[in-house]
């Protein structure tokens, strides 16, 4: 058996069990034994698990699991809690610049629970006549609906993410809705398998293509089942976006100790 320290933290119902591992402790964590931290009935419980490790060029750098064990792509409400986390732990001063699976990055926080995360310039977005795909960091599918409460988002998110496209690798499926003077966006993640509370990557894509055609500065608000996100953002081109921030909450639910095989 072996011990474990771990933190549950979550953002805007995005949540995560994340492990200080910046002197390699946890290294020898399998994708099963992810998996069953992540299991709601028979772990921890969450949509993934973080490492928060360390680094020669930045603060320190993210290895993000999925929820299924594997090493997933960029998370951005998991980029979020890490911030707050490492700020927890004393790393930075409230700017921070981490590595992550698709890049480098920078954040700040405010207060102790709000974090703004820099994202990835996108400089491409594939527009069909009912969707929209982008990669955020993350692939996402993006289709604006009539009444987002009423999608099945498992089953019509599942036949997408699994359609003959898509299916090899995945994508995250993301509905979208204007609501009040921002949007309402539900989504299915690829690793959860499932509909989550919140996606940072997700939300990010939805506010993206939500753009008006004017290159210009936006701020938009953004509300999941689990809270409120704002993303701003630059538009520099038509399909081109530049200064990408994702902000919201990120706050420690929870820390514990549990002993694994």
């Amino acid at each position: 058996m072996k011990q474990i320290h771990f933190y549950k933290y979550q953002g805007t119902g995005n949540d995560f069990v994340i492990m200080d591992n910046r002197e390699g402790q946890y290294d020898w964590l399998t994708d099963e034994q992810v998996h069953e931290l992540c299991d709601r009935r028979f772990g921890i419980g969450a949509d993934g698990l973080m490492l928060l490790n360390k680094s020669e060029a930045y603060d320190f750098a993210m290895k993000y699991y999925n929820a299924d064990g594997r090493e997933g792509t960029m998370c951005g409400n998991g980029g979020r809690c890490l911030v707050a986390f490492a700020h927890k732990m004393g790393v930075g001063n409230g700017s921070f610049s981490f590595i992550a699976v698709d890049g480098p990055h920078e954040a700040t926080i405010d207060g102790d629970a709000w974090v703004n995360l820099k994202m990835q310039d996108v400089h491409d977005v594939e527009h069909g006549s009912m969707y929209y795909y982008l990669n955020t960091g993350s692939p996402h599918f993006v289709k604006f609906v009539d009444d987002v409460q009423a999608i099945d988002v498992f089953d019509e998110g599942r036949k997408i993410r699994y359609n003959e496209r898509f299916a090899a690798v995945g994508t995250n499926v993301n509905f979208v809705q204007p609501y009040e003077n921002g949007i309402f966006v539900r989504t299915y993640e690829r690793g959860v398998e499932d509909e989550t509370y919140s996606c940072g990557t997700g939300v990010t894509a939805a506010a993206l293509t939500f753009a008006g055609k004017e290159e210009t500065h936006y701020s938009i608000p953004v509300q999941t089942l689990g809270g409120q996100l704002e993303v701003k953002f630059d538009k520099t081109g038509e399909r081109t976006f530049e200064n990408i921030w994702l902000c919201g909450p990120a706050t420690l639910v929870f820390e514990g100790q549990l002993n694994i095989r």
